[in-house]
């Protein structure tokens, strides 16, 4: 069987830490419950009969009611009095991610920590395992140990001898067996990764991208391994080098030196608290929205030549119309005021809503550059756009000293205005109370 040299890959003890259904692990060791048996949802608007999603699902209610993270919704939820649902309190899961990754700098220095996301962190122990342990299994065994008996938190932990074999140690085999550790080393490729047939299951690879691949007759891993490179670079671009090199276990990435996309676009999104049909309401969350996302472009001194909007239909609508919603872009002249970032987003509102019920809106911004200077306009006095400039960036600087809600547009104290609810959120959802 056709094999790569490996010894010209870069070798080391990588430890991908997951922590299991943190959300919902959080929630039941502050009530008392035990986080793999006790039933438990968190759920945005928990306590809003117009709806709500499934944000984070213990491992006893995805047994039992086969909910699912962000793809169940409160209609989904069984009338049975043992389910516990509650609100999400960002405020505390950021407290104990922090305590978490103190943990993890027990074992590691901050250069050798990823945070990878809040519940995920790549630790590199290439020069500290032996320090802790016999073998790196043993040293992930008392990580674990340490933070179920501080935190109360299980843990799963993915072992690679790079980063991305730790990935998949961690989807495919952690999550699976009983002490929550698994294991793939460049000598297991063969074993580990290529029998794999369900694509989607591994990191990187989408249901779109499953799907391209199989018309190439790739079904399995062992497929894409022996796959011809230069017609995957063909076919997908610099992904299917990627995923080519996925197939193989390899990863030439450092901990030590992140390398971080540059961002393209600056947007904020808003699920709505209940179905929109008003037209004055919707108008208004658009505008505070658009406003928002000009505040984040003043704040990153960038100017956007472009804005899109993308509007998200009620489920009855939904299923009335056969349609989840619409997106739109508009290029604009480069700017960061909010009136020349929320009047085209208002245009494409109009002409292309038709009276749908509206559970979601969108707003991003894309063509961005660095504000160099002031951009003026022939069409508006330079004193005024100077004027216009000077009080955004006053109205930035009260918000920034004390707090968005002490100065506020008068249409957000209307019926669907969001804007000072929308404030209060950590994430995009409650912050709570950290002790409640």
């Amino acid at each position: 069987m056709p094999s790569l040299d490996y010894h010209r890959e870069p070798h080391g003890v990588y430890f991908l830490i997951d922590n299991k259904s943190f959300y919902a692990s959080v929630e039941c060791i502050e009530r008392g419950f035990n986080p793999l048996k006790a039933p438990l949802v968190v759920m945005s608007e928990a306590d809003n009969t117009n709806g709500g999603l499934v944000l984070a699902t213990s491992p006893e209610a995805k047994l039992l009611y086969h909910l699912q993270a962000n793809v169940s919704r409160q209609r989904d939820l069984p009338a049975d009095p043992r389910l516990v649902v509650v609100p999400p309190r960002m405020t505390l899961y950021i407290q104990r991610n922090l305590q978490i990754n103190a943990i993890f700098n027990r074992f590691v220095a901050d250069c050798d920590l990823l945070p990878y996301s809040i519940d995920e962190s790549i630790l590199d122990l290439t020069h500290s395992w032996h320090l802790f342990g016999e073998t790196p299994r043993a040293v992930a065994q008392r990580i674990q140990h340490t933070i179920r008996h501080e935190l109360g938190l299980y843990t799963t932990v993915g072992i690679g001898d790079n980063p991305v074999q730790a990935k998949l140690a961690l989807d495919l085999y952690a999550k699976h067996t009983q002490d929550l550790i698994g294991e793939i080393h460049y000598d297991t490729v063969q074993e580990t990764i290529w029998p794999i047939k369900d694509l989607t299951s591994i990191w990187g690879i989408g249901h779109r991208t499953a799907k391209h691949l199989q018309r190439l007759g790739i079904h399995t891993m062992a497929d894409l391994a022996h796959a011809n490179p230069y017609l995957l670079k063909q076919e997908l671009g610099l992904i299917g080098t990627q995923l080519f090199a996925v197939a193989w276990g390899i990863d030439r990435s450092q901990v030590a030196k992140p390398s971080l996309p540059q961002s393209t676009s600056l947007g904020n999104s808003q699920v709505l608290p209940r179905d929109y049909h008003n037209v004055t309401e919707i108008e208004t969350v658009i505008k505070e929205v658009g406003e928002q996302v000009a505040s984040r472009l003043r704040h990153h001194h960038q100017l956007a030549g472009a804005v899109s909007l993308s509007i998200g239909f009620a489920y009855a609508a939904s299923e009335m119309t056969g349609e989840s919603g619409f997106s739109q872009v508009m290029r604009i002249d480069p700017t960061d005021q909010d009136r020349a970032i929320t009047a085209p987003l208002i245009t494409l509102f109009k002409q292309h809503w038709h009276g749908q019920a509206i559970r979601n809106i969108a707003v991003y911004t894309a063509k961005l550059q660095p504000k160099q200077g002031q951009q003026l306009s022939l069409f508006t006095g330079m004193e005024q756009q100077l004027r216009t400039d000077r009080l955004a960036q006053t109205v930035d600087q009260i918000r920034s000293r004390f707090g968005f809600t002490k100065l506020v547009y008068l249409r957000s104290l209307v019926a669907g205005g969001t804007a000072i609810q929308r404030a209060s959120l950590v994430g995009g959802h409650n912050g709570g109370n950290a002790y409640d």
